[in-house]
């Protein structure tokens, strides 16, 4: 009985190492990062785009890595441990922006009057990013040899050249992109561009329905347009590409440069927003990136006014570019008018509180908003947006319907699709009249299929495997784990457009079947003269004979 307890307590003390070394080998073996050093440059300025970068950034911080981000401007989305390098633009710069702004709010939203500010005075957008990178603020990031980084995140805005700084810094870079996958971080990553099955960002179809005659020929041409001016840009890109990096002879060409991006997060989620498309695993979708799990609490003013709205309450907000200023004094004296007369608690976002559109004791103005937290409040019934991704997802996720008064870029598509989905309805802010803007308002608070809908959409929306936030820390420590993740990248990335589109097939295919046909062509002449020939001589001999008879 000694003997067998003995044994026993042996037996508990092996199993009791056993579990003890398999614990120890898997804690060696966990796919683990130890906090590494993390650049972020988002040079395009843009708001409503650092948001999504900065929410990516945050998450990281969050998870200890060491973050450094370059932007041309102040950031809303920070951590404490997030180290911020500002290289703003010049005064000059700022108004050139503002009258671009101006001059797209005043006009028409299209497709046409955005390429052709583009080309314009917003063009600047794209020139400025190059003056951050040579600002001595950018360049003693790499000339300090002390400094390491262990990846580089690149915000993407018509700024190609700038995959050049995962070679200059010698580590793994990583794009981020404030909208679902578009042919331009396509290319980069090797996805499938589909002209015939995903629609362009203008081209609105119904979810889960295929696009018509009309709607792909739209969708070929569009797509055909943004590729004139992607080859206008790829030009620029090279030229600032050579200007940046010409002169180090250690740096790759920039068509080599392309090649080497690791990974690209989009803010999208399409299982959910669509269209279903297919996505190599480069494409990692984080849309909602910048909605918080859990709201953060609001400012005592805001939420006093939320509390205190006894028949719910609307959010107005047209974005951080657009500035009052920007719209015609007439049509912001139409939207008050209707705005006070609600019985609705009215949140209006306004940037010169010193020069209000008017008074009224259902209207609260305010500079700034903690836009995703009061969308969260209970109270909120409505969201009157410019239809911006961002604005549009945060208001999906916490289910509240929406009247879009788009303005430009992506914003009419977006408001179109909403419309189409059933989330809302759509003014627009030129024309716009009082008394079809309240039926507007009225048919959104009082319908509740909007909310119904986005209800179903707000499950679709938040039922993921890993969460937004979870997806940027899982697949970028993926990325630092295996030094790039090269065995991940689709072969379309070495390939040109001849090789990827197999043409240079097509044409020894067409010229091996012209080939067999002239062949063919060729025996069957030969066939009918030896055939109908001797038959041809044998009666032309006989015509003979009888005449000589």
């Amino acid at each position: 009985m000694v003997n067998m307890m003995k044994q026993g307590r042996s037996l508990i003390s092996c199993s009791a190492v056993g579990v003890l070394l398999v614990a120890l080998m898997a804690t060696l073996h966990a796919p683990t990062v130890n906090g590494a050093n993390i650049l972020g440059v988002f040079t395009s300025h843009s708001p409503s785009h650092l948001i999504i970068h900065m929410s990516v950034m945050k998450a990281l911080a969050e998870e200890g890595h060491n973050v450094t981000v370059v932007s041309s401007m102040p950031a809303k989305v920070t951590h404490k441990s997030i180290k911020h390098i500002l290289i703003p633009l010049s005064e000059s710069e700022e108004k050139t922006l503002n009258d671009g702004m101006a001059v797209m709010a005043k006009e028409k939203p299209s497709m046409f009057t955005t390429l052709k500010t583009m080309f314009g005075s917003l063009g600047l957008l794209i020139n400025k990013q190059v003056d951050v990178l040579e600002d001595e603020r950018f360049t003693e990031l790499y000339k300090n040899k002390g400094n390491k980084f262990d990846a580089v995140f690149v915000g993407f805005f018509f700024n190609m050249y700038q995959v050049g700084l995962g070679a200059k810094f010698n580590c793994p870079l990583i794009v981020s992109w404030s909208g679902p996958p578009m042919e331009q971080v396509d290319n980069v990553i090797g996805n499938p561009i589909l002209t015939s099955s995903v629609p362009t960002m203008n081209v609105v179809v119904t979810p889960g329905q295929p696009m018509n005659f009309k709607q792909r020929l739209t969708n070929l041409l569009s797509t055909l347009g943004f590729r004139v001016f992607a080859t206008f840009l790829e030009y620029k890109n090279s030229g600032f590409y050579t200007r940046l990096f010409g002169n180090d002879p250690t740096m790759p060409s920039y068509a080599d440069a392309r090649k080497n991006v690791s990974l690209i997060f989009c803010n999208s989620h399409g299982i959910s927003e669509g269209p279903i498309r297919p996505n190599v695993p480069g494409v990692v979708e984080i849309g909602g990136i910048q909605i918080k799990e859990k709201p953060d609490a609001l400012p005592q003013d805001i939420k006093e006014f939320l509390d205190n709205s006894k028949h719910g309450a609307i959010l107005f907000s047209l974005g951080i570019n657009l500035k009052g200023d920007h719209i015609k004094q007439s049509t912001i004296q139409k939207i008050f008018k209707v705005l006070s007369g609600l019985k609705q608690n009215v949140i209006w976002k306004w940037d010169d509180l010193k020069n209000t559109p008017g008074k009224s004791a259902n209207i609260l103005y305010k500079k700034w908003l903690p836009q995703d937290d009061i969308l969260a409040h209970p109270k909120i019934k409505l969201f009157i947006t410019h239809a911006g991704k961002g604005g549009v997802a945060e208001a999906q996720y916490h289910a509240v319907p929406m009247l879009a008064l788009p303005v430009f870029a992506d914003q009419p598509g977006n408001a179109d699709k909403l419309v189409r989905s059933g989330y809302g309805l759509r003014v627009d802010l030129l024309s716009l009249e009082p008394a079809e803007f309240k039926a507007a308002l009225e048919e959104v608070l009082q319908n509740p299929s909007f909310a119904k809908k986005l209800q179903q959409f707000s499950k679709l929306y938040r039922d993921r495997p890993m969460t937004a936030r979870e997806s940027v820390i899982y697949w970028t420590n993926y990325v630092l784990r295996h030094h790039g993740a090269a065995h991940m990248q689709s072969p379309l990335v070495r390939m040109n457009a001849i090789e990827s589109n197999n043409l240079d097939l097509y044409v020894l295919l067409g010229l091996a079947l012209g080939i067999v046909i002239a062949i063919n062509i060729a025996l069957f002449k030969c066939v009918c003269r030896k055939c109908f020939g001797k038959r041809c001589a044998k009666k032309n001999a006989q015509k003979s004979k009888v005449k000589k008879n």
